[in-house]
């Protein structure tokens, strides 16, 4: 084999294995083996430059920055897309198109291309006789920005279509974008380098891709999906939306995953809640649904109107950032005496619900972001995630604007707000002593998976310290009958409940118990794992640091909490009064402690299982020395799939992870006599 053949065999699998790892998601080879291979193909290159081609995999990064974007005119318009803000605007659309193209069928139901909207920026590939040759931006849709420097360094992207045959023309449009956890990663290293962390992963990618260095470029995670073709020559292309994203997969050109054809609105619709149920679940930013009439003959009798097609609309969600005034900053103390600053705002719409308040998480991030009570901010919900202000409209701010200064000392009780975990966050030095951490500390206690007081609610319990019934959690079990009847709605049918509840919560478990104490960082699992190792609580209240940290999963931070908390009198003593007034549980025998067949192994649950809840299928799981996982990973063993199970069951079965239904986990768990109709 001669140079020109060995250095054309070296492009050719390279070019294979980029397609399998970066659009089929099925690396053929390891990292090393694939790095062998372009350090000899670039080896050749440089000792036979005559066999040096653009298109090689080694010429992604130019040398040379650019002193500015040249101009681009787009052969065929980027055209933007009609936006439904709900579901009645979905429908009217659809009600267009049937009736312009079906008139006299009121009920046809058209078939419909459903894909997520990528919160990207959309850019433009001209492939000639299979080479990339250029890339643009969308810009205004008719003319755009050269950006082919930096395209070519985004690796999923090939450089030469897979084909034997390509056309001689083919354009294609793409969502270039940034996923989420590159841009975590991003974030973090732009704070350690002192720069300004990027708003969200959109603005991440636009400044990404708009660098005039395309190593700056290069270094970012970013990568593309394509969903529609422009201008085509010397290729029949299949007469559907869908088919020719079929074709462009086959080329190496990454398709999103997601993407569906549906028939009728209701479908549409459909597809619409599903993604929004595993938005949140996504490796990338959507910020709605498009649907598109599939048959390109359908789409060219529907035509475009001003500068967006009739064939196709953006459904969107609900905004998820806003902008609106930060009023004022009030801190919050919690249950472990930890101050939290909370943001009192004008009151904004933002992810399909009205918010007043947003989190600021500590006086770090504060003094980060540079806020100030008065400011414009921008608002961010995801989800179910609690609102938070990630970042100040500084050009907004007026000159009024107030410095914040963080509280010294706790703002319930007075105490001292000493500093810990690295100087980020500041907790009040007042304990149990302190009002608000009393209350919420109390509400923990009584809570399902701790004292599990059933009635004893959240309200009760401000009620009765605010009474003076309850000064701390011992106090619980000395409430009387007629102490409770002077209560507001009280009546006798629900004290008499209450009494009961809280008697039946005097036998409980040695890890419920701990983790009823609400000592800092003691969740449930490590709750478990002291009291498993330890056995009883004298033997924890009595560890010191060297015997907490020889466990699984306590460092040196958990370790000091909870010495610190034993090490308290007042902490004993309502402890002591706790077991004094009956509380109890059955001893734990070390020696009939032994590892099980699922000792080790870890586990993830998906989807709704018919016999037991999520909280306790994770307990049945630890007990028996499983972890359990939120995410599917190469290190997982099994994953349990219920009903209605998510996207972690098809990642699963990508990593070739067994999955196992509810009758097998059961028996997994021991309990063979389960009657298969239960599950």
């Amino acid at each position: 084999m001669n140079i020109a053949e060995q250095v054309e065999q070296l492009k050719r699998r390279l070019q294979e294995y980029n397609y399998h790892y970066y659009v089929l998601d099925d690396p053929l080879v390891p990292d090393a083996e694939y790095d062998r291979l372009f350090r000899q193909l670039s080896a050749l290159e440089q000792k036979y430059p005559q066999y040096l081609t653009p298109d090689s995999p080694t010429q992604r990064v130019g040398d040379k920055p650019l002193s500015h974007f040249e101009s681009v005119q787009h052969e065929i318009p980027m055209l933007s897309l009609a936006n439904a803000m709900h579901d009645d605007e979905a429908r009217a659309f659809d009600t267009r198109i049937r009736q312009k193209l079906e008139p006299g069928k009121v009920d046809a139901k058209i078939e419909y291309n459903v894909e997520p909207k990528l919160d990207g920026l959309a850019v433009s590939l001209l492939f000639q006789q299979g080479a990339l040759i250029r890339a643009a931006t969308r810009g205004d849709g008719e003319t755009g920005e050269d950006v082919t420097q930096n395209i070519r360094t985004i690796d999923s992207i090939p450089l030469r279509l897979l084909s034997d045959s390509p056309p001689a023309i083919l354009e294609v449009r793409g969502e270039v974008y940034m996923p989420k956890a590159g841009f975590e990663r991003l974030n973090r290293l732009q704070q350690k380098e002192g720069k300004k962390p990027f708003a969200n992963p959109r603005n991440a990618a636009a400044g990404s891709l708009r660098q005039l260095d395309p190593k700056v470029t290069a270094s970012r995670p970013l990568n593309i999906f394509f969903y529609a073709v422009g201008k085509v020559d010397g290729i029949e292309l299949p007469d559907t939306q869908s088919g020719r994203l079929a074709v462009l997969r086959t080329m190496g050109l990454r398709v999103c995953p997601e993407i569906d054809v549906v028939k009728g609105i209701d479908a549409c619709l459909a597809y619409m809640q599903e993604i929004a149920n595993k938005r949140d679940m996504l490796p990338y930013e959507i910020d709605g649904v498009v649907y598109k009439v599939n048959s390109i003959k359908q789409q060219q009798a529907l035509g475009f109107v001003s500068r967006a097609p009739r064939w196709a609309v953006a459904h969107k969600f609900p905004a998820q950032e806003e902008l609106t005034v930060l009023q004022d900053i009030d801190v919050q103390v919690g249950r472990t005496g930890a101050l939290t600053p909370v943001a009192r705002l004008q009151p904004v719409f933002v992810g399909g619900v009205t918010v007043n308040n947003a989190t600021l998480h500590n006086a770090a991030e504060i003094k980060r972001l540079d806020i100030r009570i008065g400011d414009t901010v921008t608002v961010r919900r995801a989800g179910d995630v609690i609102p938070q202000v990630t970042g100040v409209v500084l050009d907004k701010r007026p000159e009024n604007a107030v410095v914040f200064d963080f509280p010294a000392v706790c703002p319930v009780c007075g105490s001292d707000v000493v500093i810990d975990d690295g100087g980020i966050v500041a907790r009040c030095s007042g304990g149990l002593f302190c009002d608000a951490q009393r209350k919420q500390t109390i509400i923990h206690f009584v809570s399902r998976n701790a004292m599990d007081i059933e009635g004893l609610g959240e309200k009760l319990v401000e009620l009765l310290v605010d009474k003076g019934l309850i000064h701390d959690v011992g106090d619980i079990y000395q409430l009387q009958f007629d102490q409770l009847l002077k209560l507001e709605r009280m009546a006798e049918k629900s004290a008499t409940n209450l009494l009961a509840a809280i008697e039946k919560s005097k036998q409980t478990t040695l890890p419920r118990f701990l983790y009823a104490l609400g000592i800092p960082q003691v969740g449930e699992t490590t709750a478990r794992i002291l009291a498993n190792h330890f056995t009883t609580l004298e033997a924890i209240e009595s560890a010191t640091s060297e015997e907490l940290q020889s466990l699984e999963d306590i460092g040196p931070v958990v370790a000091q909490d909870v010495m610190v908390f034993f090490r308290q009198a007042h902490n004993r003593e309502i402890i002591e009064n706790l077991v004094h007034a009956g509380v109890h549980w059955p001893d734990i025998n070390k020696g009939d402690q032994h590892s099980t067949e699922l000792t080790g192994k870890t586990f993830v649950l998906t989807g709704t299982l018919a016999t037991m809840s999520r909280n306790e299928a994770k307990a049945a799981l630890v007990a028996l020395g499983a972890k359990v996982s939120g995410s599917v990973s190469a290190n997982t063993d099994f994953v349990v799939a219920g009903d209605k199970p998510g996207s972690k069951a098809d990642r699963a079965t990508k990593l070739g992870i067994e999955i196992i239904n509810e009758q097998q986990f059961q028996k997994l768990l021991g309990n063979t006599d389960l009657d298969p109709e239960d599950v």
